[in-house]
């Protein structure tokens, strides 16, 4: 028997791990077999990593799938999705990849499961170019389970660049049918929840970050409630998230802390980042529109649905390239005085 394959072009727009993990992730969802060449192909070093090995191969074994090309700087892959089973499954990075970027792979291909699925990690909790733990916990967890989708989650350690190290568990809920994530005008937002996560290094690094946050936030009357989590882990690490809730909205942001920036720095740039997005009245921060795009688009059922938002990220607009791929759908962009408002039909 032929299969006919979907063909997607991994170089696309910003050509990185996204299109790869998102691709199969879809492949799965949808129950169509694809075809990905290029993969990462604008990246220094192209090609197949860790990270994303491990996110495929997760795929591969929660769905009894089927896959070739797999292997590490691997240019090329095929993947065709089989059925989803329950159980307990545990991968191991094997270096500080994003533990929340396999997570958020996986349970996008389990979005319409019908059986509870666990899955354990070991790898990079909080890392660069990807959502820090409390992030995809507080936000993208909480967003995602407007639709009705519960996923709970576990963190057992912290682990961060070079050496990983990290643990933490999902467990994915069966969910009968996906209701439409609606957002509501006049929002107000009054707090701001954080945690300041920190490893081998001195504690009163965590009490400038905290205080430098703090004091950003007032200046737009904003409270705030931040709490630190400090261990010891195989890397040194240090950074914040912090994330906010008006009604039925919740805007998140981040920032990982570097050798050369200040403390102050690293808190006061996270707090201006969330009060840019309550300026802008957004109903999802730029980075969480790219994570969630895929479940507003297979929740909304026959209904137009619309958001607004600060900017619009080139990730997301690769992901909408990749999203049209396996769905009839349109897109309309309106520019506001103040943020971009979003059509889906």
């Amino acid at each position: 028997m032929v299969i006919f394959l979907l063909e997607i072009d991994g170089s696309y727009g910003e050509g990185g791990g996204q299109i790869l993990r998102n691709a199969v992730a879809l492949s799965a969802l949808t129950n169509i077999p694809i075809s990905i060449k290029n993969i990462r192909a604008n990246r220094p070093n192209p090609g197949i990593k860790p990270q994303h090995y491990i996110a495929i191969k997760s795929i591969k074994e929660l769905c009894n799938g089927k896959v070739k090309g797999l292997t590490i700087d691997s240019k090329e892959l095929e993947f065709t999705p089989g059925n989803f089973v329950s159980g307990k499954f545990k991968f191991d990075i094997a270096t500080a990849g994003s533990i929340p970027l396999v997570f958020q792979t996986c349970i996008l291909a389990c979005a319409k499961t019908t059986e509870k699925i666990t899955v354990f990690i070991k790898g990079g909790t909080d890392v660069k170019w990807a959502p820090s733990y409390d992030y995809f916990q507080n936000v993208y967890l909480s967003i995602i389970k407007k639709t009705g989708f519960v996923v709970d989650s576990k963190l057992y350690k912290r682990g961060y660049y070079p050496k990983g190290g990290g643990e933490a568990e999902i467990i994915i809920n069966p969910i009968e049918k996906l209701k439409p994530i609606k957002f509501e005008e006049n929002q107000i937002f009054s707090e701001v929840n954080g945690t300041i996560f920190i490893s081998n290094l001195p504690e009163e690094i965590a009490t400038r970050i905290k205080h430098a946050a703090i004091q950003t936030l007032l200046k737009q009357n904003l409270k705030a409630q931040i709490n630190v989590d400090k261990s010891e882990s195989l890397s040194t690490g240090v950074g914040i998230t912090l994330w906010t809730k008006s009604n039925d909205t919740i805007l998140g942001s981040s920032y990982l802390g570097e050798r050369g920036i200040l403390s102050e720095e690293v808190g006061k740039s996270a707090a201006q980042n969330l009060l840019k997005e309550i300026l802008a009245e957004s109903n999802l921060d730029i980075y969480a529109f790219d994570q969630i795009l895929p479940y507003l688009i297979f929740s909304k059922g026959n209904e137009k649905i619309s958001c607004k938002l600060r900017d619009i990220s080139n990730h997301s607009k690769t992901n909408v390239w990749l999203l049209q791929k396996f769905f009839n759908i349109k897109f309309e962009i309106k520019q506001n005085e103040k943020n971009f408002e979003i059509y889906i039909a």
